[in-house]
């Protein structure tokens, strides 16, 4: 009876030992798309999350304590953002990584603000994202006024005198990088064929396709998503047309190339510098390839945001949001991006789009000295 009675007392104090540990590790959150026709994104985000608290953890944690990962999945859905958003937010924590889509970053910010919850988005590149004056948004990555204008300059040059046609799929993304681009070759002078929009989620584009054919479409500018993007592709190519097609960061996986094969050779696209190649970047390359894992797209991005939030929560020696904001903002960060800073907007300080494109072998690699 009396054994009995001390296993209970030694389980109890176990449970309560374990209870007290996990009390104190601090929950962060991860959001994107985990599921949908742009989960590629959301699990790039989701591998690049998990290495990232892995390593934190290991260096000793945020504050001596360990982090604790919590995952959102938005789908890329306005709604759906906000629901995530206003789940994680209720949770309490410090920072949120994520979303992908502008249109689920910009909708989720606003509850994130509201519950002093501190967000930085890997990717979402829509000017408002960091434009309404919230004191808890910061990107890692570049603006669609920026991508837009790098676009602009390459359309104007590689294709004088050509027809262009600029395509984009409605959603905040797709078309303020559309948008962008058709700006800024207004002001150079460049008035384009074409300007057309589909449906995220379309799957046949005949008769988008026989319109550029009759028109003499000789490059697309897609401001949209891979999945749509690719079947646009392949739909050209069905109907005999050899146009070229052009796009922006959304273009940057390797799923892209499972929907177009072959024919997605030659296909350029804006993006920053491969980060797989930076130094910095060399060893937790090696950590993901170890694990059979290619850090491409916005792998290194997701990682590279928790590097920040957690150096500024260690020096700011507090996680609160606002503080942490404050610090991110006065400082430079060592990630595997190289080194980072940010404006009183929340937005990186170094412009640094180039051009890649799609090789025969399915591979995609920056092309050298030409981002104009």
């Amino acid at each position: 009876m009396n054994r009995l009675w001390l296993t209970s007392i030694a389980l109890g104090a176990s449970a309560f030992l374990a209870g007290t540990a996990a009390a104190q590790d601090i929950a962060v959150g991860i959001a994107g798309p985990m599921t949908g026709q742009y989960a590629a994104f959301g699990t790039q985000f989701k591998n690049g999350a998990e290495l990232a608290v892995a390593d934190i953890n290991a260096a000793g944690g945020v504050l001596g304590k360990k982090l604790k990962l919590e995952v959102g999945d938005d789908a890329c859905d306005p709604k759906q953002a906000r629901a995530v958003a206003e789940k994680l937010a209720s949770m309490k924590l410090p920072v949120v990584i994520g979303h992908f889509c502008s249109s689920s970053s910009i909708p989720a910010s606003e509850p994130y603000a509201e519950s002093n919850v501190l967000q930085i988005s890997p990717a979402s590149t829509n000017p408002q994202y960091t434009e309404r004056g919230l004191w808890n948004t910061f990107r890692m990555c570049g603006r669609d006024d920026q991508q837009g204008a790098v676009a602009g300059a390459y359309l104007a040059s590689a294709y004088k005198g050509k027809n262009i046609a600029i395509l984009h799929d409605r959603s905040t993304y797709g078309k303020g990088l559309a948008d962008e681009t058709n700006a800024d070759l207004k002001k150079r002078g460049v008035k384009v064929a074409m300007y057309e929009s589909y449906a995220q989620g379309d799957r046949d584009f005949t008769a988008l396709v026989s319109r550029m054919k009759a028109a003499n479409i000789d490059v697309v500018y897609l401001g949209g998503y891979h999945t749509e993007g690719g079947l646009i592709l392949r739909q050209m190519r069905d109907q005999g047309m050899k146009t070229a097609l052009v796009g922006g960061d959304a273009l940057v996986t390797n799923e892209f190339w499972a929907i177009t094969g072959t024919a997605g050779e030659g296909v350029r696209m804006t993006f920053g510098p491969d980060p797989r190649n930076k130094p910095a970047a060399k060893d937790v390359v090696a950590k993901f390839k170890a694990k059979g894992i290619d850090p491409e797209g916005y792998t290194l991005y997701s990682y590279a945001s928790f590097q920040v939030w957690a150096q500024a929560a260690n020096k700011a020696k507090t996680t609160d949001p606002k503080k942490v904001a404050a610090t991110i903002k006065s400082g430079k960060w060592p990630t595997v991006l190289g080194e980072m800073s940010f404006d009183k907007k929340g937005d990186i300080t170094v412009l640094d789009y180039v051009w890649y494109e799609w090789k025969k072998d399915g591979s995609y690699a920056e092309i050298a000295g030409k981002t104009n």
